[in-house]
């Protein structure tokens, strides 16, 4: 897969906030009247429908790349934890059949088994998916970044990537060190001019102004991932401060974590899992990764993409209300604000034991 024109601009000139944030134009405006919201309502009305009367996964643009992916992007994680081949294999290959297209993975995840499994997972069938990985050098430099490369590449057995980020962009001095002469970013870019990948991007967890300091360069993200659920609009909001300079930069929005990453909201009764997808789903994003590590998830996460209409403001407010109260102090986002999700890898590299 060759990538497009090769880039020669210098990426490591920083925008200030005000730069980053001038332009919004209309989607500022919607922010203003009636927040994010009001803003996916309006997108939503010059947008192909998101769902389908024959009961189809809703697809959706990814960005500027000219790619469609399923609303519901398959996550690596959880599934790499399953234990019998076999079944995660099948399971997999149940997502495809259901037309699930977008699939999620991570150099590190499960110490390589979860790329290595998708790659005997797909053979066969390499063509009818959108595959993603992400590096994860955690700072260090540009060569890391490559040789870890080649190992995705290798264990999911495929020549290219579809789209290949920076996992877990969480510590304040991580777009630095990303940024940096020989670091990650250039990495990103070398790789598109060798082939190896189609598009390119980051993703986070940790606090709305790492990813700002991210966009801030002036660099050519085709995607960027971040938490988005119903407790997110009250604290430390990715969707209020994120979501919209990547929807005024045709950057395609990915979402993770809507139910939190342990799903603790679930299981004390707070939210219920249709109500917690669709909100998400009803943001302007590009898709949702979900974490599959069974049938029954599966099935669960199809059936509400299946059917699936956007909320209306007004049903979007009165969740976040709803959850204002057990949302504002962050404790079913505790990602956010302590390192105890940090990937240890990551820790390591900054060093936190």
């Amino acid at each position: 897969m060759t990538p497009k024109t090769p880039v020669n601009r210098i990426w490591s000139l920083m925008l200030g906030r005000r730069q980053l944030l001038k332009g919004l134009g209309v989607a500022g405006s919607f922010m203003a009247l009636g927040g994010p919201g009001r803003l996916a309502e309006a997108l939503a009305a010059d947008s192909p429908a998101t769902g389908t009367s024959s009961g189809d996964i809703p697809r959706r643009a990814l960005g500027k790349t000219g790619v469609q992916v399923s609303a519901l992007c398959f996550g690596g994680a959880h599934w790499g934890r399953i234990q019998d081949d076999g079944e995660a294999i099948r399971l997999l290959h149940a997502a495809i059949d259901a037309g699930v297209n977008f699939f999620d993975n991570a150099w590190e995840y499960n110490g390589g088994r979860s790329e290595e499994l998708m790659g005997k997972a797909l053979q066969g069938k390499r063509q009818q998916v959108v595959l993603m990985t992400k590096v994860c050098s955690h700072g260090r430099d540009k060569k890391v970044a490559l040789q870890q490369l080649d190992e995705s590449l290798r264990r999911l057995k495929t020549d290219y990537l579809d789209l290949w980020q920076i996992h877990e962009v969480v510590y304040e001095d991580d777009p630095d060190r990303h940024f940096a002469p020989n670091g990650a970013t250039e990495a990103l870019l070398e790789a598109k001019r060798q082939g190896k990948v189609r598009f390119i991007g980051f993703t986070g967890h940790k606090h709305p102004d790492i990813h700002l300091k991210m966009l801030s360069h002036d660099f050519p993200f085709d995607t960027c991932q971040m938490p988005l659920n119903v407790f997110d609009g009250t604290y430390r909001s990715f969707e209020r401060e994120v979501l919209p300079v990547l929807n005024q930069r045709g950057i395609a929005p990915l979402g993770m974590k809507s139910l939190t990453g342990n799903a603790e909201p679930i299981k004390q009764g707070i939210v219920q899992p249709e109500e917690a997808i669709r909100y998400v789903l009803s943001l302007p994003i590009a898709s949702l990764v979900s974490g599959i590590d069974s049938p029954q998830v599966l099935k669960q996460n199809l059936d509400i993409a299946r059917r699936f209409t956007p909320m209306t403001v007004a049903e979007m407010e009165g969740l976040r209300a709803r959850v204002a109260m057990f949302a504002m102090d962050g404790r079913y986002e505790l990602f956010k604000s302590t390192n105890r999700y940090d990937g240890p890898i990551g820790r390591q590299q900054h060093g936190i034991s």
